[in-house]
């Protein structure tokens, strides 16, 4: 996962809401508990227990829900997706010696992920006699997809978007209904289910989320695709773990991976495409979080998906 942590982090800044936005708010929650937005938008209405969380912002400015502990009903939500037997595809890129993370993830994924549901594993990797086998419940399958390797681990970051892409339209919208992309170097810790599932799907990154705006590392040159001015930026999105459906997925992806090298590769591509087009749902950093650099602060009940301790220098140039 690439550099966690690139600045302190600040105190949260919150903003409390006003009468009218409530009202806004209250109108726009009967219009989705009549299905009049989206056929998706049921899924709102199970997050009733988002009330009992007073210390986090559960709401976005353009009403995405934020998704932390105690804001869903996961037994509510399990019955709507089984209801449409939806199957979710992990992908995964285990190049070069990152094959070697590979393993934990799986076995993870296999105890926290989606449990009761059908995921379809898709690995991508230049080694795929190393992949390794993992015992699979019913209904999960591993795939494994050959992809040529790259000189440098900014090359396999940029890359893996135009991968996903092209692989959107050859395989993915025919076989899975919703695409998670995660880092390889992670391990799921906690339950991860349907609750992130949703069109557009972009999780806050760790290092951020109570920083300031102006503490965003967005790519600041105005040649670049992926610029944001100064004045600009709602969060600062994570490139380690999104999705979304594959529709969706597979025009993010197409739209970042044709561009320059930016700052931060293809997290600042991600967070430029996330600015024009807002996330229908937001993941608070519990589903991706560093513990051994950023401890367990309490507003963090959970920790659901987690970075593996490495050597960046040792695995990154081998």
């Amino acid at each position: 996962m690439a550099e966690l942590l690139r600045t302190k982090a600040r105190k949260p800044q919150y903003c409390s809401l006003g009468p009218v936005a409530f009202l806004l708010i209250m109108i726009f929650l009967v219009f989705v508990g009549t299905g009049v937005l989206s056929p998706r938008m049921p899924m709102l209405g199970t997050r009733q227990e988002g009330a009992g969380r007073k210390d986090v912002l559960v709401l976005t400015p353009w009403l995405a829900p934020i998704v932390w502990e105690g804001t869903f009903n996961i037994d509510i939500l399990n019955e709507q997706f089984r209801a449409q037997n939806v199957t979710i595809g992990l992908t995964v890129f285990a190049i070069k010696k990152y094959v070697v993370f590979l393993k934990l993830l799986l076995e993870t994924a296999e105890e926290h992920f989606m449990v009761g549901h059908e995921v379809n594993y898709y690995v991508f990797t230049d080694r795929p006699a190393a992949v390794p086998r993992v015992a699979l419940r019913g209904g999960r399958r591993p795939l494994v997809l050959e992809v040529p390797g790259a000189a440098r681990w900014q090359d396999v970051s940029m890359r893996r978007l135009g991968m996903i892409s092209s692989f959107c339209a050859q395989r993915f919208l025919h076989e899975v209904d919703f695409l998670v992309c995660t880092d390889v170097d992670m391990r799921f810790r906690d339950h991860v289910g349907v609750e992130i599932l949703s069109p557009r799907v972009a999780t806050l990154h760790p290092g951020f989320f109570r920083a300031a705006r102006r503490a965003f590392t967005y790519e600041r040159r105005p040649q670049s695709r992926a610029h944001i001015p100064r004045d600009q930026g709602d969060f600062y999105y994570s490139g380690a773990f999104f999705g979304g459906s594959v529709a969706e997925v597979q025009r993010l992806t197409a739209a970042c991976h044709r561009a320059i090298e930016a700052a931060w590769h293809d997290e600042s591509h991600l967070n430029r495409y996330l600015l024009d087009h807002k996330p229908t749902e937001v993941l608070s950093p519990e589903y991706m979080w560093d513990e051994r650099l950023l401890g367990w602060p309490a507003v963090m009940e959970k920790l659901r998906c987690v970075a593996v301790p490495k050597d960046h220098r040792e695995i990154r140039h081998r």
